[in-house]
């Protein structure tokens, strides 16, 4: 039986966020909502398991407290950019004499295409992505239980990871006294609260801005075809501005928010008016000046730079321009005034900011895509099918490694 409150808990580089999410008739309700600033993360990876645990347990207990409930345990997600995606394929006889395709023969073709050297001793196959089957070279089956055939055939993509960082992961919730639920990769969770099942059919790109890392999840006809995270997020930008008008990182941080754009204004006149319009901001023993122009200047090429790595991706992948469902952007970044005009000018693709839905009583405030994504999969959680295929959910391999941890 399903509880009646979901627990998300998105542990980022920059801070930390907690759900709590209540049914309420056939609707999920916000419980308890907090959020606080993380320190033992580097890049969206776990590197200090003992901090980390802490802050863990902090934000746990002021949910706890402002909720009166007990909350013991959470789906958590993954992030970084160690996790990425490769394409394997696995081939196998079909074992019935009828030759009708059985629940085994198709775990028996995935579990084939696990045979593949990827790139360090350290990485691990975290989930199997069904892309395509094949039967008797009969090419883009879905769903070949029940088929016949004499032999079957499976593309895939193989979703890996960094098995230090998971580990550091998972123990730095342990210690926390929280159980896991599931451990969903962070780019997934928020594609979970964002887009819609039109969106990943006709095909859609989902950018992820982060505070230190950017993340891209491509979906046509329904599943993932791939994914890729960058070291890079709107931390950096931050960082520009500091390093540009020499101030604090804070008051940056600041002044990115009140004041920031990606792009300058296009008519002539405008372009006069804000090269030449005084911004004043009051530092601690100084007044810092510049102009609405200075900022685009800081802030623009560093978003350039996140899209044009976007770009070669897609490129990889043979669907730049070619995405009908366009571009999603989402996470803390995308709230940065005309990037949504600025993507469009780059990407040449449809772009909209994309906000989480699915749990009643937050605000539209795409920063929180991932920890609503990681509520929805407690929603989505008696499904049977896998977050790659629709639902949100992690396979059950993946779930025996994830209990290898637990004390």
């Amino acid at each position: 039986m399903k509880s009646n409150i979901i627990t998300g808990l998105d542990i980022g580089t920059h801070s930390i966020k907690a759900l709590v999410a209540q049914k309420k008739g056939s609707d999920w309700e916000v419980l308890s909502y907090a959020e606080m600033p993380s320190f033992g993360l580097r890049k969206g990876a776990v590197v200090n398991i003992e901090e980390t645990a802490k802050n863990v347990q902090m934000i746990v207990s002021g949910i706890e407290k402002d909720c009166n409930r007990r909350i013991s345990s959470a789906f958590v997600n993954i992030g970084g950019n160690h996790l990425y995606v490769t394409p394997s394929d696995g081939i196998i006889s079909v074992s019935r004499a009828d030759q009708r395709i059985s629940k085994e023969d198709v775990e028996r073709v995935l579990q084939a295409t696990r045979a593949i050297n990827i790139a360090s001793k350290n990485d691990e196959i975290l989930d199997v992505i069904p892309r395509e089957f094949i039967i008797d070279d009969q090419k883009g089956i879905k769903e070949p239980e029940n088929l016949t055939g004499i032999r079957l055939e499976a593309k895939v993509l193989l979703l890996c990871y960094f098995q230090p960082y998971f580990t550091n992961l998972t123990q730095a919730v342990l210690n926390s006294k929280l159980q896991i639920n599931d451990v969903i990769p962070s780019p997934l969770a928020a594609a979970n609260a964002v887009l819609t099942s039109q969106q990943k059919e006709l095909g859609v790109a989902l950018i992820d801005i982060g505070a230190a890392t950017t993340s891209l999840a491509v979906f046509e006809e329904g599943q993932l075809m791939h994914l890729a995270i960058f070291p890079i997020g709107s931390a950096n930008i931050t960082n520009d501005i500091a390093i540009g008008l020499k101030t604090e990182v804070a008051i940056a941080e600041a002044i990115k928010k009140q004041h920031g754009t990606c792009m300058f204004a296009k008519t002539e006149k405008d372009q006069k008016n804000q090269s030449k319009k005084k911004i004043e901001v009051f530092d601690r023993s100084s007044t810092i000046d510049f102009t609405k122009k200075d900022l685009v200047d800081i802030i623009e090429p560093r978003v350039s730079e996140i899209l044009d790595l976007v770009q070669k991706e897609l490129k990889k992948i043979n669907r730049q321009e070619l995405l009908p469902g366009g571009v999603v952007l989402t996470g803390g970044g995308a709230k940065i005034p005309k990037i949504k005009e600025l993507t469009k000018e780059i990407l040449k693709l449809s772009c909209e900011i994309g906000t989480p839905k699915g749990i009643i009583g937050l605000q539209d405030d795409p920063a929180l895509a991932t920890v609503v994504g990681l509520a929805l999969e407690g929603v989505d959680s008696g499904a049977e099918e896998g977050i790659l295929g629709g639902a949100g959910k992690i396979s059950s391999i993946f779930k025996k490694i994830l209990r290898a941890f637990k004390p």
